[in-house]
Formats: C-alpha cells, structure tokens, sequence
C-alpha cells in the first residue's frame, strides 16, 4: 500500500511562501494498492493528482469523500481526467443518503452562476454512489473498507482500508469531546498501520473552536496510543499554522509518539506488514 498525501491544508488554500514546507493544497490522499487508485477527497490537491494520472496514462479511480464542505470538494472541477471519455471513476459518499446524493451536491457547485460549466461537460464515465457511514464494502477483489460516521457539522465519513494484511486510515474532520475517546472511531483504528487524522488544532486552541467540527494533534496521538496504531500522519492543517509552527507541533508529537509525523504535500508512505522493512 502506498500513499501519497497531494493536499493537507484545512479550511482553505494557501498560496504563501511561509506554508512551502507543508503545503497549501486542501485535502487529498492517494492510496495505490495494486493497479488500484484510491482518492480520499477532493479538495485542491487533486488538481496535482489529476496531472500525475495524466502523465502516467491512468485510466481509472475511486473517489471516497469524507464530506462535502468546500475544502474537501473545491478541486473536483478541476480534476483533468475525469474529462476524458476514456478515463473511468467511482465516486461514493456516506453521508448524503437522505439528502439528494452525491451527483447532487457536487452538480450543485458546479452551478451557475457560482461556476461557469456544468458537471455534464465532465465526458468521463463517471459512477456517482452513495451509502450509509458504517457501511462496509469491497471495493475490489482485495480490497475491503471500513467506515464510521464523524462528528462534524453535515455529516462526515471516517475509513478504513484494507488490502493485503495491512490497513491504514481516514479520521479527518470529526470534532473530539475531551476526556472521552469517541469509541466509533477506536473501534475503526485498533490496530491500523497507518492513522491520518484531523489534527487542526492545538489543544490549547481547542476550547474557542467547539461546534466547528475538528479536533487536535494532541487527540490523534492520545487515540494512536489507545488504538494500538503503528504511525500517526497529523493532517488538516490550519492555515495560520505555518512552516514554523507546524515543525515545532511535529518535534513536540514525536517526542509523545516516536512514529507520528506532520503530513507533507507530496509525501510518500509506503505501509507494509508489520516487522517487514
């Protein structure tokens, strides 16, 4: 399993020379099993990710969506292979069930006069799928997911995917209640090879920000250790939390977890078996 993270910033993109280290594009996750794609989000980052599936003649994918605020969604129009006829994607939701479904929502923002072409002019075969967070699913032969619903405004998806003996998850927008691990989302991580978790906060910061639907990188190391998790990746930056800021939140984690580190645009993990290199 190989991941590439293409977009980690929350909220809102930056274009700043003091976010160059980390990255200013909002969310989006590559997870590569086999000949398989997997995108988590489709938040600025995927327009890059587009261009790589471009370059390298990649004619399918899957979209998961955690939610559908606009950081997670605003890159889709941009998303370059999802015009080509030739070019095929998945592209599921879990928390618009009851209202309207995906095709929906993100034909909604492409709409007039909020945006000047329609989501028809998308000519790629393009699957728009929606089920219950909490659901589980194969998505391929060998390739199983798990999800939970999240604690976010609207409604938000966490996952879990699983592919040859390793796993590695999703947690991203969900806001914590201190003192009290959500258990939906420990059932989910026990024991996962890889956590990517919404660490947009300090806990500090914490308590100006309840009701706005995220946690802290205090919280996602508290529930790495509690869920048995082999590494953390801290995501959904904060924009006023620039280069400086976010080197010395990954000095302070590492020295609580050794294995968790701050999530970089166009970082690459590979996650293996445990005890394999």
């Amino acid at each position: 399993m190989r991941i590439t993270f293409w977009g980690v910033r929350g909220s809102i993109a930056c274009a700043s020379k003091t976010h160059l280290r980390y990255g200013g594009n909002t969310p989006c996750v590559e997870i590569v099993v086999g000949d398989e794609h997997l995108i988590l989000d489709a938040g600025t980052g995927i327009r890059p990710l587009g261009a790589s599936f471009l370059k390298h003649d990649r004619r399918r994918g899957t979209v998961l969506l955690s939610h559908t605020h606009w950081d997670h969604i605003q890159g889709f129009p941009f998303f370059a292979p999802a015009f080509d006829p030739k070019r095929a994607f998945r592209i599921l939701a879990g928390h618009l069930s009851d209202s309207g479904g995906i095709r929906t929502v993100l034909a909604g923002q492409m709409a007039q006069p909020t945006f000047p072409v329609p989501l028809e002019i998308m000519r790629g075969n393009l699957a728009f799928e929606d089920f219950r967070a909490g659901d589980a699913f194969d998505l391929y032969p060998g390739v199983h997911v798990r999800t939970t619903a999240l604690n976010h405004p609207n409604g938000a998806t966490g996952y879990r995917i699983e592919s040859g003996g390793v796993s590695a998850c999703y947690i991203t927008d969900t806001e914590h209640t201190p003192g009290k691990p959500d258990e939906n989302i420990l059932g989910l991580i026990e024991g996962t090879d890889l956590l990517i978790y919404d660490s947009t906060y300090t806990d500090e910061e914490f308590p100006s920000k309840v009701g706005w639907g995220h946690s802290t990188w205090q919280e996602a190391v508290r529930l790495a250790k509690l869920g048995n998790v082999r590494r953390l990746a801290i995501f959904h930056h904060e924009p006023d939390h620039d280069d400086q800021f976010m080197r010395d939140v990954e000095v302070e984690a590492r020295s609580i977890m050794r294995s968790s580190f701050v999530a970089r645009e166009g970082q690459t993990v590979n996650v293996t078996r445990r005890g394999k290199s």
